[in-house]
């Protein structure tokens, strides 16, 4: 086990020195200087010169990236280029919006999927197990922008129950929660489908193990079977199914979070990037890469923990 994770770490370091090397090149790969882009066709030289200074692209190009790296792995991601705040403070402050949305739309699509999953097992071969592999899949093929353009259309226009923008009256938690069901509905949708079709699958290679056999030969009814003793076991494979859905619906937030006006990373991010906060924009993508990171990681050493099987593919 210790063998296996050190190698996921490794691997994990990996991929983020990567996302580091690729993600600060872009900075020189986009057409134009950054500081002209962010200060505009009007700028003087002089001032041009200054931001470039404040953003340190006047340094050579090998020195810029160890300074990036020096600084990332201290915990330093530098300053905002206007407002002169730390960039993690910044972050640190829009993280908790985004996350409590991510989980909120994960737990429900979780809880809607692993039931959808489970009732198509117990009808399995039935027009109802038909009915709920089509609404799965179309669920899958539905966009979480679009979602959300229609929710607000719907509920909060058409209906007017619950609000359009926004995150809630600060210290209402009555508010808040209203303020984050639609977003959460718009951003877990899609995962509903995911999760049906990936726990049904599981519980039918479950159902054909040893110890579903001897619960049906003492008589005990197939509901009981496949939700008891059945699906404790499938649930293993949406462990890490759930890893990449929280960092996918974190990403897809950005969208959400623009359509419905809430306070998050997604907000952060669109404002450096209109604004060409380069500092900002890097500092972002970094912490949402080793956040992603981090959480896939935990759910592979956890699977291996789980299941030997995991393990010992591994090693070989």
């Amino acid at each position: 086990m210790l063998r296996y994770a050190i190698k996921r770490i490794a691997l994990a370091v990996v991929i983020l020195v990567t996302v580091m090397l690729a993600m600060y090149a872009m900075v020189f790969l986009v057409p134009g200087d950054p500081a002209s882009l962010a200060l505009g066709p009007r700028a003087t030289p002089e001032l041009k010169a200054l931001l470039r200074e404040r953003m340190g692209l006047d340094e050579p190009i090998l020195w810029q990236v160890w300074h990036f790296f020096r600084s990332a792995l201290t915990g330093d991601l530098g300053y905002d280029v206007w407002s002169k705040r730390p960039v993690l403070d910044q972050i640190l402050e829009f993280f908790p919006n985004t996350l409590i949305l991510g989980v909120a739309a994960l737990g429900w699509a979780l809880a809607l999927g692993i039931a959808l999953g489970a009732a198509a097992v117990v009808w399995r071969d039935t027009w109802a197990d038909r009915l709920l592999g089509v609404v799965s899949v179309g669920l899958i093929s539905v966009p979480a922008f679009v979602v959300a353009i229609y929710a607000i259309l719907i509920f909060a226009v058409w209906l007017r129950w619950l609000p359009a923008i926004g995150a809630g009256t600060p210290g209402d938690p009555a508010s808040q929660i209203r303020a984050l069901i639609l977003p959460a509905f718009a951003l877990g949708v899609g995962w509903v489908g995911y999760l049906a079709r990936l726990v049904r699958a599981s519980l039918l290679e479950v159902m054909g193990e040893n110890h579903i056999r001897t619960a049906r030969a003492f008589g005990l009814p197939e509901t009981r079977v496949v939700l008891r003793y059945g699906l404790r076991v499938a649930i293993i494979p949406t462990i890490a199914l759930l890893a990449v859905g929280l960092g996918s619906i974190l990403s897809s937030a950005v969208f959400v979070e623009t359509v419905f006006g809430r306070p998050g990373i997604g907000t952060l991010i669109t404002g450096a990037v209109q604004k060409r906060n380069y500092p900002v924009v890097m500092g972002t993508v970094l912490f949402m890469t080793a956040f992603y990171l981090f959480i896939v990681t935990a759910a592979d050493l956890l699977i291996a923990r789980l299941d030997p099987r995991v393990r010992d593919a591994f090693r070989r």
